[in-house]
């Protein structure tokens, strides 16, 4: 079975991190792409004999035919355009933030499931090979009880990020959705979040930096942090377990080969270079210590559009849940309740 889709954008998302997965997946076929602005030509043309371009969004929502559509827009325009897609009985992937509020996300929720079908962020992130690395090495136990993670992504960009905007221009709605969400997703929902979250150049502007904490109990601690002004090269992960830790330099490779023109079809694609793999030191059955490399697990975005099409065709389990996707936006939400430095206290989720 082939599900046809559409996309709502086509813009530097859906051209970078979408459309080249889904051009070697046979199990989807795209129909449709609607865009206001006038159509890149260079970047079109793959698609001319193929896909229908349009500017009226009615030939996505009255299309029978098309099955699925993902949303490839500025955050602003998220909910009101899913909102649309959901109520032609669509179902509906948007790129992230998912969605301006937590308010918001739960209406998308059940609006969903009153018209059966599927509403789901799109948490690509979680196929990032560091992501994998380091939920290999935790899955594995052989690190013990994990007491710490930090997970970071650093640039160099200064004066990059000066204007004023809504909290979702910035970098924790940004970037700091994806860290939490790979924390959830890992963990579960926190107790506690102490944030912050400002700009570090200029005080009135939209925020480039963020450091987050995560609290699990008193035991687990995971720290999430973006920055602009780094210039040297951290880790992407740093995991202290009560039996060993595990380092992590390097960044997925996905975006470096497809911004060098590299598709994922061709031999190699996203792989981690050696000197990358991330070393982890811990002590064996016998209390012997071990320290060693840990080869990257190759990263694929496209894994995302696999577990949809499980999802919408064999019935398998959500990748994202909702419960996921409600912790996650309540986080999100929750860094602007009041001025940064902050603490809150996770409530039990009830929905």
């Amino acid at each position: 079975m082939t599900l046809k889709i559409a996309f709502i954008g086509f813009g530097k998302s859906a051209n970078r991190y979408h459309l080249p997965y889904l051009n070697i997946r046979d199990k989807f076929q795209v129909k449709t792409i609607y865009t206001r602005k006038p159509v890149d030509d260079k970047l079109a043309e793959p698609y001319r004999n193929s896909v229908k371009f349009t500017n009226d969004l009615a030939d996505i929502l009255n299309d029978l035919e098309i099955d699925l559509v993902t949303i490839c827009t500025p955050a602003i325009t998220h909910y009101q355009l899913a909102k649309q897609v959901i109520e032609a009985k669509k179902s509906v992937i948007v790129e992230k933030p998912f969605v301006d509020t937590l308010e918001h996300a739960k209406e998308l929720i059940q609006l969903g499931k009153d018209n059966n079908v599927l509403v789901m962020p799109y948490q690509n992130r979680r196929f990032d090979g560091d992501y994998l690395a380091a939920k290999q090495v935790i899955d594995q136990g052989f690190l013990g009880d994990i007491v710490e993670v930090e997970s970071h992504i650093d640039y160099y960009r200064p004066n990059t990020v000066n204007k004023v905007g809504t909290k979702e221009q910035g970098e924790f709605y940004g970037l700091g959705i994806h860290l939490m969400d790979r924390i959830v997703a890992l963990f579960g929902r926190p107790d506690q979040m102490v944030y912050d979250i400002r700009n570090t150049e200029v005080p009135d502007a939209v925020d480039n930096y963020f450091d987050v904490d995560m609290h699990y109990g008193t035991q687990m601690k995971a720290k999430v942090k973006v920055s602009t002004d780094v210039a040297k090269e951290y880790p992407r992960f740093i995991i202290h377990g009560m039996n060993g830790s595990f380092i992590k330099y390097g960044a997925d490779q996905q975006e470096n080969d497809l911004k060098a023109g590299i598709m994922p079809e061709t031999s190699g694609f996203g792989e981690d270079s050696p000197m990358y793999y991330g070393v982890a030191k811990y002590r064996n059955s016998n209390g012997d210590w071990i320290e060693k490399q840990i080869k990257t697990p190759l990263g694929d975005y496209g894994l995302y559009y696999d577990s949809v099409y499980n999802m919408l065709v064999n019935n398998a389990p959500r990748l994202v849940t909702d419960e996921q996707i409600i912790t996650d936006m309540e986080l999100l939400e929750a860094g602007f309740y009041q001025p940064s430095p902050s603490i809150y206290e996770v409530p039990k989720l009830k929905i």
